[in-house]
């Protein structure tokens, strides 16, 4: 059974003056665009891993399994490179969180931004420039450090 108490007006929360200004409808929109991008790159790269284009020139050995009739659905993108490929921004960014806490602490929010939009941009740059597998999944732990240093984990200590 539940006890409980009424409140006396000195326990009641206080109202604060805060109001919604053009800045805090931003950073709830920009914090918002963090989800936004993890969801944007699962589904980019699921795409992007099935194309011909894409499979023929990274990874050949997956593109003519998946040519061949005799393989099931299933086994078509057993491949350890293109697990490497998928999973390579989602563990550097876990990794870097952890690691970008504390430069956020020593060094402050701004460097830590700083960090995570070129480590975005190079990473972007690499990408975009690929000429082998190598250089794809670079890019793609440039992406994830840049996102790691942009998502955080506060350690309390």
């Amino acid at each position: 059974m539940a006890v409980g108490t009424v409140p006396d007006s000195q326990d009641l929360p206080r109202r604060y003056g805060g109001r919604v200004t053009t800045f805090v409808v931003l950073s709830c929109i920009t914090a918002g665009m963090g989800g936004v991008i993890f969801g944007y790159d699962i589904g980019v790269s699921g795409g992007v891993t099935s194309m011909d284009g894409f499979l023929s020139k990274f990874f050949p050995e997956v593109y003519r399994r998946m040519k061949g009739t005799s393989v099931s659905n299933y086994c078509k993108f057993d491949s350890e490179l293109l697990t490497a490929f998928t999973s390579s921004l989602y563990i550097a960014g876990l990794l870097t969180t952890f690691l970008a806490s504390s430069v956020t602490a020593r060094c402050g929010r701004r460097p830590s931004m700083v960090i995570a939009g070129s480590a975005i941009l190079a990473g972007s740059a690499i990408g975009g420039t690929a000429v082998n597998v190598s250089m794809v999944i670079l890019g793609r732990v440039l992406l994830g450090v840049g996102l790691g240093f942009g998502n955080q984990v506060h350690i309390i200590s």
